[in-house]
């Protein structure tokens, strides 16, 4: 058996020694100074261990996807109507799988957040019940469904993803049906592990290594430091309490089933029997088989560009996927956004809700529950001022004249800050 601090019994000494505060002090002044998502990354970026960072912030092979994603946005035009009688603040309320909510967006299920911070999934949770809008469960989430349900009692989504072993996926179902979850996600851009090289590089772990390399990083983030070694070591609580988070890639391994079909999402959608969206949609025809199957949901997206190099911008085929299965199948969409206005687009162009991943995570190691509010606070404020300036009232008027209001043209240089635009001061975007 190998030793770590945790094994050793440290964190149950350090909990009650409360030096947390002390050196999130630093942190907590650079998040209350950001103004945007970019400026929350920086934050993110500074008080993270490397390795943890780099996890969340990068994408497959060599990010050509990652960076298309977010560029695609800056080839949208909006073309606004002036005069449209409208004041602040708008209604951003809508449905998703059903409910009402009180925002189009939320954040997206993604796996194990306590990595991020101690807070983990809880901060999301918080955070989306302050804002009313809907919360998602990774099925490799460090905090348990139970936990969740007690914090909100908002609508909920659980993301699974294909398992072979299918007793394990009915155990998983029930849980989520009795912790109060409205919908099932199906995750199925991931049959195999994306090769994120970032993570190679770092050689990342969970929880780390502990060589000299990664002692070093730790020494110079002692906010995140801390808090991972004054807390108990985190387990992956939804699928099995027995299976540490230091055992992910051999359990996803062991678990993930490549030659999951359309017959096996048939089976499980009888064994859910309620609201569900099949998720990782870039292609049409994959669409409207997914409703023939029985799917109540697409959500197009290409896993935060982090498995299929060179897979689409998910802004660029929305629009087809609208067009293939009609007005009245609800679509969620994800991928690249970084701005309230980005959130209008896609709406605008086909989509009933927005989910955003990298930009509440951010929020997240900036600062917990504080970071993930304050992330949804300055996409709200954006997308209110979008919609108004757009001239639509309502999420509801958006959708109905959004493809007369965006309107596309080719990319130009001038588009995408240079490396250098954050310290001249630049506005914003700076990834």
């Amino acid at each position: 058996m190998v030793l770590n601090p945790h094994k050793l019994g440290v964190h149950k000494l350090l909990k009650h020694i409360p030096l947390n505060a002390m050196f999130d002090a630093p942190a907590k002044a650079r998040l209350a100074k950001a103004v945007n998502i970019a400026d929350l990354r920086l934050c993110a970026k500074q008080r993270a261990h490397k390795m943890v960072f780099d996890y969340l912030d990068a994408g497959a092979d060599d990010e050509i996807s990652l960076r298309r994603g977010k560029d695609a946005y800056s080839e949208l035009e909006m073309h606004f109507h002036i005069l449209s009688g409208l004041k602040p603040p708008l209604d951003l309320s809508t449905k998703i799988f059903g409910k009402d909510v009180k925002l189009p967006f939320f954040g997206c299920p993604t796996a194990g957040n306590r990595m991020f911070h101690w807070e983990g999934e809880t901060a999301a949770a918080k955070a989306a019940k302050h804002h009313g809008t809907l919360y998602g469960l990774s099925s490799l989430a460090t905090t348990g469904i139970t936990e969740i349900g007690a914090i909100t009692d908002g609508p909920k989504v659980f993301q699974l993803y294909v398992w072979k072993d299918r007793e394990l996926v009915k155990d998983v179902l029930a849980k989520a049906k009795e912790g109060g979850f409205d919908a099932l996600a199906l995750t199925v851009d991931f049959t195999w592990y994306g090769n994120r090289e970032r993570d190679i590089r770092n050689d990342f772990s969970i929880p780390p290594k502990y060589s000299v390399a990664q002692m070093v990083e730790a020494i110079k983030k002692p906010a995140w430091t801390y808090d991972f070694l004054s807390h108990d070591a985190y387990k992956y609580e939804c699928i099995n309490t027995e299976v540490p988070a230091d055992s992910l890639a051999a359990f996803v391994n062991s678990q993930i089933s490549p030659e999951f079909d359309w017959r096996d999402a048939e089976w499980l959608l009888g064994e859910w029997n309620g609201p569900s969206a099949v998720k990782g949609v870039c292609r049409p025809d994959d669409a409207v088989r997914a409703v023939e199957t029985g799917f109540t949901t697409m959500w197009v997206s290409n896993h935060g560009a982090r498995q299929l190099e060179t897979s689409p911008a998910t802004i660029d085929i929305l629009p087809s996927i609208r067009e293939a299965v009609g007005p009245d199948v609800e679509i969620i969409m994800d991928g690249g956004v970084q701005r309230g206005t980005d959130i209008c687009k896609a709406l605008a162009l086909g989509a009933d809700s927005v989910g955003v991943g990298k930009p509440y995570l951010y929020g997240l190691a900036a600062g917990g529950t504080e970071g993930v509010i304050k992330a949804y606070d300055i996409l709200k404020v954006e997308l209110d001022r979008a919609m108004g300036l757009l001239g639509t009232g309502t999420v509801d008027d958006l959708k109905k004249r959004g493809p007369g209001l965006i309107k596309r043209r080719g990319a130009s240089a001038r588009d995408y800050p240079d490396r250098y635009a954050y310290e001249r001061g630049y506005g914003g975007g700076v990834i």
